[in-house]
């Protein structure tokens, strides 16, 4: 039996072209058949989209259907629902409108739960469709990450104890605790699902002397995420609960720990690395999220173009000699070194890597992990390295002379070496060698090229506006004003959208600088001109600054300058 409110819904979707006769009829008889509401049979089924859906059952329900980015939220309002209730329910308070309470709700047809609601806030109600996604993601924000967890441990008063737990999943973590440790790893876990989903890189859980503040780490920046009032008082049990996740000592609270979670999320295996350090209000801790099998991506994905894209290709062909990437920590050099052997990674050539951490698991390849506790330091697997006869080396960081020097010998006894440094230019990295103690004439016969990066955020490209620059702005890259002057640049939105989370930006990529080591160059150095000097020689000679290198991507519409003076 067809109702009418399902009658008015065929006429609307039919109107509007949205569905077929044929459509509608097939979704009939699965609503037969299933006994399913019509409209989440037609979801299902894919016949509409959601939006086209709640479009259409606002105009039949007469009921408005909202966005909540764009709707008016009173937080005091909010309170009215306890956050539990709230986000079992998908609902969430707007605000009250002649002495009614205005609620955004994804079901318009769960009249239990109106009655339930209007019994719980003792007063009337006014319903406004929204998408459960978006209720969601204004429940974490206006109530905090885990407020209804919090409240599930308020109501207890029951505090977790420490257990030792080794496991996979991250949600078997809460089937095998006690009861009273429930609710604070179900706590832990949401953090580390929502930072996942976020595509954080790190958690951050600071103590402070009147709050516990989280913050992610997303396309490298950080961003505050909206806790519960109540969380500082759970600081100690939540510090606790991640030490034992990652076999850590619980007791010790004065000295720094570094340990590792590996659990599968989603489908995917992920580490987590977690690092504590003790500070005035408590312990502080860093969750850097490492997905275990990342896609590895090529140099053009990452942003490497044009001549600089010619010039690695060649580069990294070569037989022996060493190439340096450097940029701060952070700045995607491990990921850029990666790229590289993959392309040269064939049965004809043996590759061996010494790293701390091993970040990315490539087949074929012998990749070693640093283990300084037992004496396996970047020198000593240096040394082992080279008795395995390698073609291809890859030494994760130059943290110390001794490996600097040991690189240096590689290169120079016919192994092609690829390696990073913390420096602020590609011009620095030669300065660097010599602060070490590596003799110029040794370092300009062994190094061959020097490529620094830095990470930009990409403009999201459905919210992206159309900007103009400043003078002062162009100035500060370096630039005229007449070299923009018939550029279109974009900005990002301030309001942003759901498809970047309403930050303007999504996603990030690369902008570089590469010093080619010539005949000139070596001289400069040999000759132990300053940095300036062989900086200018090798713009003179092509090379583009990461200043410019991030301008051409601004004017092809990728990033803003904003981000590119923030990183340069």
């Amino acid at each position: 039996m067809v109702t009418v409110w399902e009658e008015n819904l065929k006429k609307v979707l039919l109107a509007d072209k949205i569905i077929d006769q044929e459509q509608w009829l097939y979704a009939s008889e699965i609503k037969k058949e299933t006994a399913e509401r019509l409209d989440q049979v037609l979801l299902r089924l894919n016949y509409v989209k959601k939006d086209q859906l709640f479009s259409a059952l606002s105009s039949v329900l007469n009921i408005p259907y909202i966005r909540l980015n764009k709707e008016n939220i009173d937080p005091d309002m909010v309170k009215k629902i306890p956050a539990n209730y709230a986000y079992r329910h998908r609902i969430l308070p707007l605000r009250e409108e002649d002495g009614t309470l205005v609620i955004a709700m994804p079901d318009p047809f769960n009249i239990h739960l109106q009655d339930e609601i209007r019994l719980l806030i003792n007063g009337n109600i006014r319903i406004m469709l929204a998408a459960e996604e978006e209720i969601v993601a204004a429940i974490h924000e206006y109530y905090g990450i885990g407020a209804a967890t919090m409240e599930e441990i308020i109501e207890t008063q029951v505090h977790g104890r420490a257990a030792e737990y080794k496991v996979k999943e991250l949600k078997d973590f809460e089937k095998e605790a006690r009861g009273d440790e429930v609710s604070i790893i179900k706590f832990v876990n949401q953090i580390i699902t929502d930072a996942y989903k976020n595509r954080a890189t790190d958690i951050h859980i600071e103590p402070f002397e009147q709050d516990l503040r989280i913050r992610y780490r997303i396309d490298g920046v950080l961003h505050e995420i909206p806790a519960p009032d109540s969380i500082k008082q759970f600081e100690a049990t939540i510090v606790s609960r991640i030490k034992i996740m990652a076999e850590l000592n619980i007791a010790e609270k004065r000295l720094p720990q570094d340990g590792r979670i590996r659990l599968s999320l989603e489908g995917e295996e992920i580490d987590v690395r977690v690092s504590t350090i003790p500070t005035i209000w408590g312990e502080s801790i860093d969750l850097r999220i490492l997905p275990r099998h990342r896609v590895l991506l090529g140099l053009e994905q990452l942003g490497v173009e044009g001549d600089d894209l010619k010039a690695i290709e060649k580069l990294i062909k070569l037989p022996h000699g060493i190439i340096l990437v450097t940029g701060p920590t952070g700045s995607g050099k491990t990921t850029t070194l990666y790229a590289g052997l993959s392309r040269i990674n064939t049965t004809d050539k043996m590759i061996v890597t010494v790293e701390d951490p091993v970040e990315y698991q490539l087949k074929g390849i012998n990749q070693i992990q640093v283990k300084p506790k037992i004496g396996l330091t970047f020198a000593e697997g240096l040394r082992s390295i080279l008795r395995q006869d390698p073609n291809i080396i890859m030494v994760g960081e130059v943290r110390d002379p001794e490996t600097a020097e040991i690189a240096i010998r590689a290169s120079l006894t016919g192994h092609l070496v690829f390696s990073t440094l913390h420096t602020n230019d590609a011009c620095g990295a030669i300065t660097r060698l010599i602060d070490m103690g590596i003799p110029p004439y040794l370092v300009s016969s062994s190094v061959e090229a020097a490529l620094a990066q830095r990470l930009v955020r990409k403009l999201c490209l459905k919210c992206r506006v159309k900007h103009t620059l400043e003078d002062e702005l162009v100035s500060e890259l370096g630039l005229k004003p007449e070299d923009i002057r018939y550029q279109e640049i974009y900005k990002a939105s301030p309001a942003g959208c759901q498809e970047c989370n309403y930050r303007g930006y999504k996603g990030r990529t690369g902008i570089y600088e590469l010093l080619i080591i010539d005949d000139e160059i070596r001289r400069l150095i040999v000759e132990k001109e300053p940095v300036s000097v062989i900086k200018q020689k090798a713009k003179n000679r092509g090379m583009r600054t990461l200043a410019v290198d991030g301008f051409n991507k601004v004017i092809h519409g990728i990033t803003s300058v904003e981000e590119v003076i923030r990183v340069t």
